[in-house]
């Protein structure tokens, strides 16, 4: 990103394919090295998308979209679900991790939940054999 865009880097008007990749991957706290090695391309083929030189195939594009927690329109056209304010819970990445924590959190309640029935059931049953007896 050069400094005239780096106050609206996010604006669709004022920005190209590579500032908002630059953009996008600066907010995720990622370096060109970072961002490359978990795409499987090398540093200069992510400086070249960033440089406007050449831009990813559609495989990859989707993988950046992820990676950076931006929508595919987004990164192309700079219209769509950017990234907020990185404080935001509203990224699609945190929300599945949340999303995953509150799974186990229930998993682990049913699980005791199930103990707890099993027990009762167990007390039950020698209840009703000590009321035939």
């Amino acid at each position: 990103m050069n400094e005239e865009t780096t106050e609206k880097w996010f604006d669709p008007d004022a920005t190209t394919f590579g500032d908002r990749l630059a953009g996008a991957r600066e907010l995720a706290n990622m370096t060109q090295a970072q961002l490359a090695k978990r795409l499987g391309v090398k540093k200069k083929t992510l400086e070249d998308w960033e440089n406007d030189v050449r831009g990813p195939r559609a495989m990859r594009l989707s993988m950046l979209a992820g990676l950076l927690n931006v929508s595919l329109l987004w990164l192309l056209t700079g219209e769509g679900d950017g990234p907020g304010d990185p404080s935001e819970a509203t990224s699609y990445v945190r929300g599945a991790h949340m999303l995953l924590d509150e799974i186990r959190a229930i998993s682990a309640q049913m699980q005791l939940n199930a103990e707890r029935l099993a027990r009762v059931e167990v007390e039950l049953h020698g209840l009703l054999k000590e009321d035939d007896a």
